[in-house]
């Protein structure tokens, strides 16, 4: 399966036992669609949504480099045409951004400026996923492993190693990863057809092993920059509630849930960065890199 090259990345996952799964964490007709009927996909998703995948229930994931390109179904093209168009609308703005964080990146911290970590996409195709490296190079990637598997095991909602404090972050990685600027670099992966800009996030394998069958279904759409998970609470959602949105993206995806999600990000990122005290952990921050810095010596 899947071996990581530098620093562990941010996302987790589980597989715990399908529970209740609460409104509360999001509106009731959210983006139109009746989240009340999330519960009724995370009960029924194994019967009812599975036996309708693409996929074949006994081979979820595919072999990286097996068969062409002709030989798996494609993604829809108004997605193709959506994700190509609001990139070329946003590049002005994107290019200089992504320029920008690269050189602070390769300023404050050695090493490469990416973070490349093989990921499972669109029916299960393995792909090279990119992100701006926010940890130290060559981190233990073995403790956010163990956070995926206590996250699994509990059924807790999906709190970021980086909220309670993470030594191994590069100074401003708490704000980059807060704020998503990390993942701007995933715009690659999206001209290269891998993801598309809204989608389900791309999921490591060593998580993809521990999928029960009703989870599989989520590999149905291309993963994505942002989603409904993303914007429908993210860290106050449990494994479970996360993939039960997935599947309900997967299932009446459209242009217009599209946009609706992509207006939604920019208010969800603001609101999560408040709920993890960004500001807090900045100055915290701050403090820790000052008390770092060798005293001005005297004359």
């Amino acid at each position: 399966m899947a071996k990581t090259n530098q620093n562990s990345t941010q996302e987790a996952g589980g597989n715990s036992a399908t529970p209740e799964v609460a409104s509360s964490y999001t509106s009731e007709s959210f983006m139109g669609l009746n989240m009340k009927t999330i519960s009724f996909a995370a009960h029924h998703s194994q019967h009812e949504l599975l036996s309708s995948s693409p996929i074949k229930s006994q081979c979820p994931i595919l072999p990286s480099s097996g068969g062409t390109r002709a030989d798996y179904p494609q993604a829809p093209r108004w997605k193709r045409a959506l994700d190509i168009t609001c990139i070329l609308l946003a590049s002005p703005l994107l290019i200089p951004l992504g320029i920008l964080i690269a050189f602070y990146i390769k300023v404050v911290s050695p090493g490469s400026v990416l973070f490349r970590q093989e990921r499972v996409g669109f029916l299960g195709r393995h792909f090279v996923c990119f992100k701006f490296r926010t940890m130290v190079a060559n981190a233990d990637s073995s403790l956010h492993q163990n956070h995926i598997a206590q996250i699994m095991a509990s059924g807790r909602p999906m709190v970021k190693l980086d909220v309670a404090g993470d030594q191994r972050m590069i100074p401003g990685g708490v704000l980059l990863r807060s704020l998503g600027l990390d993942e701007l670099p995933q715009i690659l992966n999206v001209l290269r057809g891998e993801m598309s800009l809204v989608g389900p996030r791309p999921a490591m394998a060593y998580e993809c092993e521990k999928y029960e069958t009703w989870c599989w279904r989520r590999f149905d759409t291309l993963p994505g920059l942002t989603g409904l998970w993303q914007v429908s609470g993210k860290n106050r959602t449990t494994f479970d509630e996360m993939m039960a949105l997935d599947l309900r993206y997967a299932k009446f995806k459209s242009i217009l849930l599209d946009l609706k999600i992509m207006a939604w990000t920019v208010p969800a990122i603001v609101l999560q960065a408040w709920e993890t005290n960004i500001v807090g952990r900045l100055m915290a921050e701050r403090d820790w890199i000052w008390r770092r810095m060798p005293a001005p010596s005297g004359r």
